[in-house]
């Protein structure tokens, strides 16, 4: 059973505050489950939602996309799922009007929670049954939140997009929230060697503890003299860029060998511009991909991943916060204070 009310942070566009407020609970559709929320996290991109560098497409919306929590109640037409079911919820979903529809990857006008229908940041939360994936006995439920978005971002990104193959090394620019969990991706994958760079000493420090073999500040080393002294000469096969800035991508693109792959996984509103001259990058036959978000499948390895004790994030949550404070989370992250890798709420 559930209350007719419930708390919820709600962001209103106009004054670009977030607030608790007591709100209705939402009721799920024929096709949808109400889950009750026990974690979501905190993602930069929603601290750019409230601080106005991403545009928000509502006036008022609840924020949060990496939720997890227990299945309170299901729709008349949803299958297999029963309440009491522990599930972590992929936070995409298509438009449902251009001609694509169907699936989000198909879809011209993927939406997103938290930023195109209320998201987590709430004690309930309503999403379709197709968005659903298990959270199996023994794994945290703050840890199964994260990868909705923090570790199936860089995942999706490392093994599919940027194909990495056992034997082939490996670079990640920016050690954040999504950085160090692609140095972990990258080992899980088969990497030879995974190199990371990061200005922040706690951030390399961070890599190095992540199982990255080397760790170089950009603003202080020749990185890629230090990756061809690392590869004989030869480069890397694949390097991802998460930080956003295009200065980096740039030199993740100049350390890459023949046919090597750099994945932007990072976004700012910074423009790309690639500083390898247009011979280089066509004879060693170069590819920038960009990159973003993940599929239900990508969620179901991962939740494999974290049961068989292969994937360990058991450091990657920071602080778990009370609703009321989401706030103080928000302004943490937003100023880097403590050098969190991920922050959740547990409304």
């Amino acid at each position: 059973m559930t209350t007719p009310t419930m708390r919820a942070a709600r962001f209103c566009r106009a004054d670009g505050r977030l607030r608790v407020a007591e709100v209705p609970v939402p009721q799920p559709g024929p096709s949808d489950v109400l889950v009750r929320v026990e974690a979501c996290g905190i993602c930069l991109s929603d601290v750019h939602m409230i601080d106005g560098t991403l545009d928000c497409p509502l006036e008022e919306v609840t924020p949060g996309h990496e939720p997890a929590g227990t299945i309170a109640r299901v729709g008349a037409e949803v299958p297999y799922w029963q309440p009491g079911r522990r599930v972590v919820i992929a936070p995409g979903r298509a438009c449902g009007s251009c001609r694509h529809c169907g699936d989000v990857q198909g879809c011209l006008a993927p939406q997103t929670m938290g930023q195109n229908w209320d998201g987590a940041w709430a004690q309930y939360v309503v999403t379709p049954f197709q968005t659903l994936v298990e959270v199996p006995d023994g794994v945290p439920i703050e840890q199964a939140a994260i990868c909705a978005d923090a570790v199936a971002t860089p995942f999706s990104g490392i093994v599919e997009r940027g194909g990495l193959r056992p034997g082939e090394r490996a670079g990640v620019w920016g050690v954040g929230g999504l950085g160090v969990h692609a140095v972990q991706i990258a080992r899980l994958a088969g990497a030879s060697l995974v190199v990371a760079v990061d200005p922040l000493d706690s951030a390399r420090r961070r890599a190095l503890e992540a199982g990255a073999d080397h760790a170089f500040d950009p603003t202080a080393t020749d990185v890629p003299e230090q990756v061809r002294r690392l590869t004989d000469g030869e480069g890397l096969d694949l390097t991802a860029e998460l930080s956003g800035a295009g200065s980096a991508l740039a030199q993740a693109v100049s350390c890459l060998g023949r046919y090597g792959r750099a994945v932007m996984i990072g976004m700012s509103p910074q423009p790309i511009h690639l500083t390898e001259n247009t011979i280089l990058f066509g004879y060693f036959n170069h590819s920038v991909l960009g990159h973003d978000g993940y599929t239900r499948r990508h969620l179901t390895q991962l939740m494999r991943l974290l049961a068989a004790g292969r994937l360990d994030l058991s450091r990657s949550v920071s602080e778990v916060l009370p609703l009321e404070e989401i706030t103080r989370g928000v302004e943490r992250l937003r100023t880097k204070a403590g050098d969190p890798v991920r922050l959740v709420v547990r409304p």
